[in-house]
This record gives C-alpha cells, sequence and structure tokens, in this order.
C-alpha cells in the first residue's frame, strides 16, 4: 500500500463523464476547533485570488480523477474549493465538509505525539529502538541499538519499507484488494515483511541537519513509532493521539480508525486504480478496507478543516514546547524523490519541507492510501495553510503541484 506519489505522475485511467463542477465557497460554517478558529467571509476580491487554484481543481476533475476539494485558510478568511463528484454512481459532488483517510499524512500526527512525550518527559528521541522495543527489529544487518526514535522520525534509520515488499503490494493488487481488504495487520507483521529484507542503509550514514546522507522514505519507521508511543504510554496509538492532539485541538472530525474498515459519513467514495496502469485500468471503488495495513504510518481520518488546523497550530508553536519544536523543524537533506516530494526537498519530524519553487518554500506533508490522495501545506508562522484531497490515486502529481504553487508561489 503505497503512500508515495511519483513525481512524474500516474496514468490516467478513466475520463470521468462528469466534470468539474467549477464552485467557488466562501464558508461561514461552524469550525472543527475552538471558538477562535472560526473562519471569516472573504472579501470579493480574495475570491477573484483563488480563481486560478479553482481553475486547477477543474483540471485534475477535467483529467479524470472523480472530485478534488480544498480549504486555504490566511488571515484574510478561508476559501473552499471543489470540483468533481464524490460518488461516480450518483454524481453527487464533493464537499469540503466530508470525512477522508489522509494517508501518510497521519506522520505528522504520530511525530507530534512522540514529541509531546518527550516533552512530559517520557521517552528520549535518543533513545533506541532495542530499549524500547526489544527484540522487534531483528535479522542480518539490523542493529536495533544504534537506531533510535529520531532516526524513525526523519527517516534516516535504513530500515527497509514493508509497503516496497512485491508479495504485499499484490495482495492489494487488482482483483486480489477485494480478497484481502479486510485482513487485520498487527504492527508486528508489518515490520516482519521489512525485516525480510536488508536494510538499504546503516543509520550512521544518513543525512543530517547541515549533512547531506543516505534517506529513504520508509513505512516501517512510522509502525515501529506508533509501537513507542503504545509501549511508551500503556495505552494505544489512538488513546495518545486523542490526549496529545485531537482533544486539545478540538478535531471534531479527526479519528483514529484502529481496526475498522469504516468511513464515518460524511463522506465520498474513494476509488482507485490498484497499481494498474494504462488507459485500460478499471477503478475500484475501494472505501472500506482495514486500516491496520498502515497502522501509525497512515490510518488516520480527517477532513481538510481540521488537517488545515492542526497544521497551522502545530507550526505557530501551540502545540509544542520550544525545544520540541526546534526538533521537529531540525530537518535533514531527503535523498531522491520517494515520499511524495523532491528531491531539493528536506524533511523533520514527521514533517517536510517542500521547495515549490526557486525562493518558495512551504511546510506540510503529502500521502496517497488506496483511494485518497492528500497535501497539506503551511507557511513557517501557519498563518497560511491549505490542504486538498482526491478522492482517486491516479493522475499527473505536476496539476496537485500547481494547485500549491499558485497558492503559496503567486501572492
Amino acid at each position: 500500500m503505497s503512500h508515495r506519489q511519483s513525481s512524474r505522475g500516474l496514468p490516467i485511467a478513466l475520463a470521468v463523464a462528469a466534470v468539474a463542477l467549477g464552485t467557488l465557497t466562501a464558508t461561514t460554517a461552524a469550525p472543527a476547533g475552538p471558538p477562535h478558529h472560526a473562519p471569516s467571509r472573504l472579501h470579493p476580491h480574495s475570491q477573484v485570488a483563488h480563481a486560478k487554484t479553482q481553475a486547477v481543481l477543474n483540471e485534475i476533475v477535467a483529467q479524470g480523477t472523480p472530485g478534488v476539494i480544498a480549504q486555504v485558510r490566511d488571515p484574510r478568511g478561508v476559501w473552499d474549493g471543489r470540483a468533481g463528484v464524490g460518488d461516480l454512481s450518483a454524481e453527487r459532488p464533493r464537499s469540503t465538509g466530508e470525512k477522508f483517510r489522509i494517508a501518510s499524512v497521519t506522520k505528522t500526527f504520530t511525530a507530534t505525539v512522540l514529541l509531546g512525550l518527550e516533552a512530559e518527559g517520557r521517552i528520549s528521541l535518543d533513545d533506541s529502538v532495542a530499549e524500547w522495543l526489544p527484540g522487534v527489529v531483528r535479522g542480518k544487518g539490523y542493529r536495533p541499538g544504534n537506531i533510535t526514535v529520531r532516526h524513525l522520525l526523519n527517516h534516516t534509520s535504513g530500515i527497509f519499507d514493508y509497503n516496497m515488499d512485491e508479495g504485499f503490494r499484490a495482495l492489494y493488487a487488482g482483483d486480489e484488494f477485494d480478497r484481502n481488504r479486510h485482513i487485520r495487520w498487527s504492527p508486528q507483521e508489518l515490520v516482519d515483511i521489512a525485516l525480510a529484507h536488508p536494510p538499504n542503509f546503516q543509520p550512521e550514514q544518513g543525512s543530517r541537519p547541515g549533512r547531506p546522507g543516505r534517506w529513504d522514505y520508509s513505512d516501517t519507521n512510522y509502525v515501529l513509532a506508533g509501537m513507542i508511543v503504545e509501549k511508551a504510554t500503556g495505552g494505544t496509538y489512538a488513546q495518545a493521539v486523542e490526549r496529545l492532539v485531537i482533544r486539545p485541538l478540538g478535531l471534531r472530525g479527526t479519528s483514529v480508525p484502529g481496526t475498522s474498515p469504516k468511513l464515518p459519513a460524511p463522506h465520498a467514495r474513494h476509488y482507485s486504480t490498484l497499481f494498474e496502469d494504462g488507459p485500460a485500468a478499471k477503478v475500484r471503488d475501494v472505501t472500506e478496507f482495514s486500516p491496520t495495513v498502515a497502522f501509525s504510518a497512515g490510518q488516520m481520518i480527517s477532513t481538510v478543516e481540521d488537517v488545515n488546523t492542526f497544521l497551522s497550530k502545530l507550526l505557530a508553536g501551540e502545540l509544542l514546547p520550544p525545544a520540541q519544536q526546534r526538533q521537529l523543524l531540525d530537518a535533514v537533506h531527503v535523498d531522491g524523490d520517494k515520499g511524495h516530494g523532491s528531491p531539493q526537498d528536506s524533511y523533520g519530524l514527521g514533517i517536510r519541507h517542500f521547495k515549490l519553487k526557486e525562493g518558495c518554500w512551504a511546510w506540510g506533508h503529502g500521502g496517497m492510501i488506496p483511494g485518497s490522495a492528500t497535501r497539506t501545506l503551511a507557511s513557517a508562522d501557519g498563518r497560511r495553510v491549505m490542504t486538498m484531497n482526491r478522492n482517486g490515486d491516479w493522475g499527473e502529481q505536476r496539476l496537485e503541484d500547481a494547485a500549491v504553487e499558485t497558492e503559496f508561489c503567486e501572492l
């Protein structure tokens, strides 16, 4: 189950009959968070400023994605954009109030939880995996005593990504998806899939702030991170996210599904070509499947408003103490384009510094899970934030890039 989208783009599998609705709205709906998040109505000239972004959303749908939603929040107010449909059979339009699988944006929540636990004195980022999870990381070439929590969170551990295992991917490709969509995986089973492969490199070879080195985006890192959360708290991963992030921010549309395969209402249907390429690739409804396949690397469900609130408050320094905030943003050079970005980016702890254009950068994360592709970005101070979601996992990456570049680089 890949949480990565190629910068080269995936072939368009379907020309959707229902093309863009092209709806521009300024929301005055009740916020998901505390009252001080309440959005204001945008002035008409601000709506016009988002017209280029709306045009990109329209093009995303015209090229085959069933539907796309986006929300931008800045000091002037909130803008909601949408195009296409949330249900191909009923041709129901998408809505920015929908809940969707946020895929690897979950990683930012997971890293924030571990940083919160460090602030409480429960763990240290320099603790080893062997200390917290004795006997879990094993196999030829692995030295868990040398792998720290920090290595997991910034993807410099060298641990193989279980999503790159061909046998695992085959379980969810094409017709196999229906046979396997309800498999309940334990975190240890996912880790064991990864450990059947040798490490990509040793952590001491990893990239460090100011010193480029090896780096590899690996979902296994964040499965292990979630296991450490549970070991450190004595509770479930879901309980930790609820206590340290969801409840403090009042994120009423956000949840950790655990083992439930269902999406809470309201939601769009999620569609996927399930790793099949070409114009004849079949589009399948993959709305329901066991989220245990992603655990703390990608199982969470949220809304564009809630993700915007989370990322905005995180970057504004309202979730973590100063010491942990500095570590969150102490980014390392990436190695290659894996992980929903470009090789010119850098990566902090569960948060990526995207180079959108020359001189134009934004913090955030991207993610893809069958049927759902999400991107969230914010300015360094959190005052401008954008989250978008597509309910299809194919299409050209350049269009998604164009939408965020328009919002952050053409102010």
